[in-house]
């Protein structure tokens, strides 16, 4: 269930981004992308040791390979989502890892604020061909404050007691 969430989600935040442009940026940052990385913190703790990284991969694959598939206007923005997000997705297992021994609010918030600014950096600069500050800087605090959002949505069963099986 999660991964077909997490895919409807990058695919709509792609099309709009396709659609209405860097307007569309900071709030497709709080309500989707900031789920995408909780989405993909969760299926990290279900995944791991199952292939982690080659699904991940895959995963993220597939959100700009349906995105391209939808609408073939939206390549250059699949292409930058795939690339930021694979980017983030390297530098939020780092993270995620790294801080492994600390609550789950902690070890999900902390690597979500450094993929989430890697792909707001990224994103944008690839998709639109050029840095935007402000793009970035709204990307960048709306995945932050979504990404928590959606962690206390997501894992309020799990109780961040390392359970996600209610999660996914």
């Amino acid at each position: 269930m999660l991964v077909a969430l997490y895919l409807m989600a990058i695919v709509a935040a792609n099309l709009s981004v396709a659609f209405f442009g860097p307007i569309s940026t900071p709030i497709n940052a709080f309500l989707l992308i900031g789920f995408d990385l909780v989405t993909r913190d969760a299926l990290h703790e279900k995944w791991q040791g199952k292939n982690l990284w080659l699904k991940m991969l895959l995963l993220i694959g597939a959100g700009g390979i349906l995105s391209w598939l939808i609408n073939q206007g939206a390549g250059r923005i699949a292409i930058a989502s795939f690339m930021a997000f694979a980017l983030a997705g390297l530098f939020d297992t780092l993270v995620y890892q790294l801080l492994y021994r600390f609550p789950k609010i902690f070890k999900i918030n902390g690597s979500n604020i450094v993929s989430a600014a890697v792909d707001s950096i990224a994103f944008p600069t690839i998709a639109f061909g050029t840095f935007i500050p402000w793009v970035v800087l709204g990307q960048f605090a709306a995945k932050v404050i979504g990404g928590y959002v959606w962690s206390l949505i997501i894992f309020r069963k799990a109780k961040f007691n390392g359970d996600t099986s209610s999660v996914a």
